[in-house]
């Protein structure tokens, strides 16, 4: 049994990164909250978008991640470097088909969508630049993969800490015309954060062939595009690809729904968002840890585990998200000064944030109990969860927002109901389900 030291261990290292690597949202938020509030809300509709489709080569890492922590539990370290390669050559011909797909048909999709001009200018803006960066991230993040599945996780923490810097950095020339670089406004954060994505990939690929033992993981054996091996990540990952697809896509429903409320609802929004997303990195940190864990346990034939594990782990996470939550109802004008100068958007920003804290009671249990169900492997199981939260959250949103248009706060309430019914239809699974019996 893992001790809480023991996933402490594994899982502070996934944090700080997931930390410095929010610093790029936290950047470009605080920044674009300084250019105006047209810029700030389109960012998030853009930024939204733009991750949707990240998610869908970040749920093919997670698939081989799943599989990579359950090679390495059985010690089949020889299998590895395969599912590494092969994957990254995958990704890289999924990023221009989805470049391709966004290059031609987001600007229509946009202008159906958005009510504002000026929203949907600054929109394509960003997404012009930002598309980008899927030929950096979609690689890097199998190199994520492969150091979570094999539970050697501090090398995040440096990387993210390269990307964020650069990004900060990248940002504020790009977007203010600093340093003799053009003044671009929300263009330049695009172009800032793809070239911090740029930066961290090449960092992974220096360490990983002069830090890392690449006969152990049989690295140097790929010399070709092997399609079987591609068929088995994708037997997991086609359904965590989908899985991670929809939830993001689900939230830019969201947002399209505040934006069609005005351009301030929209700007409040991208900000409390920004502050989700503070709350977000400890608990996607827990979760990550016990989809690797519970795979690592499983490969290793300790079923029983599996539950006390992630009870364990929830228990630990609550310990780190209620003292922030506390921090922020005391103070929250301290945390939105961050985002914004303008003194009626922070007051206007301050009724949705505390209901935005409220969530996080629940989504804790949500997250970390639905990554256990992953790291089962039963992935199919896992994006049939989704797909019904999914279906029970755009139902929230049209009801509650779209039909009855309430208050800002108000809005967030759908955020209740989607940690609820995932935490729900996770719970359902564990305890019924025979996830014990399968083999990936």
């Amino acid at each position: 049994m893992y001790t809480r030291k023991e996933i402490w261990k594994i899982s502070y290292p996934i944090l700080i990164s997931l930390i410095v690597q929010n610093l790029i949202n936290i950047t470009d938020t605080a920044y674009l909250g300084r250019v105006g509030e047209i810029e700030l809300g389109a960012s998030a509709l853009a930024g939204v978008f733009y991750m949707a489709i990240y998610m869908i080569g970040f749920g093919f890492s997670i698939g081989s991640q799943i599989l990579i922590g359950r090679r390495n539990g059985e010690q089949r370290y020889e299998s590895i470097g395969a599912i590494v390669i092969q994957g990254s050559m995958f990704l890289v011909v999924l990023a221009f088909a989805l470049f391709g797909i966004s290059h031609f048909y987001a600007p229509y999709l946009m202008r159906r969508i958005i009510s504002s001009e000026v929203v949907f200018s600054a929109t394509m803006q960003y997404l012009d630049y930002r598309i980008y960066g899927l030929f950096f991230s979609f690689i890097s993040v199998m190199f994520r993969a492969f150091y979570v599945g094999i539970t050697r996780t501090r090398i995040l923490t440096v990387n993210a800490l390269v990307m964020a810097v650069a990004n900060i950095i990248f940002n504020y020339m790009l977007i203010f015309g600093k340093w003799g670089c053009p003044q671009m406004g929300i263009a330049g954060a695009a172009l800032g954060s793809v070239l911090s994505e740029a930066l961290s990939l090449l960092f992974f690929i220096i360490y990983t062939v002069y830090k890392t033992d690449t006969g152990k993981y049989a690295f140097t054996r790929i010399r070709h595009f092997d399609i079987r091996i591609i068929a088995r990540i994708l037997n997991i990952s086609i359904w965590t690809m989908i899985q991670s697809f929809l939830p993001i896509f689900t939230w830019f429903f969201f947002f399209i729904a505040m934006e069609h409320l005005g351009e301030r609802p929209l700007a409040i929004s991208n900000i409390v968002r920004s502050v989700s997303t503070l709350f977000f990195m400890p608990v996607n940190a827990f979760a990550v840890t016990a989809s690797s864990l519970v795979s690592n346990a499983i490969g290793a034939g300790k079923y029983d585990e599996v539950v006390p594990l992630s009870r364990r782990i929830i228990n630990l996470c609550y310990m780190v998200i209620i003292p922030m939550m506390a921090f922020v109802y005391l103070v929250p004008e301290v945390v939105l000064r961050i985002y914004t100068d303008s003194l009626s958007l922070i007051q206007d920003s301050i009724p949705a944030l505390y209901v935005m804290l409220g969530y996080y009671i629940i989504a804790v249990s949500g997250c970390i109990i639905f990554n256990t169900m992953s790291g089962t492997g039963n992935t199919r199981s896992a994006l049939l969860v989704e797909l019904m939260t999914a279906i029970v959250y755009v139902l929230a949103i049209y009801i509650l927002i779209i039909r009855l248009r309430p208050a800002i706060a108000l809005c967030w309430i759908v955020e209740y109901i989607y940690w609820a019914s995932l935490l729900l239809f996770s719970f359902i699974y564990l305890k019924k389900a025979d996830w014990r019996s399968k083999k990936i």
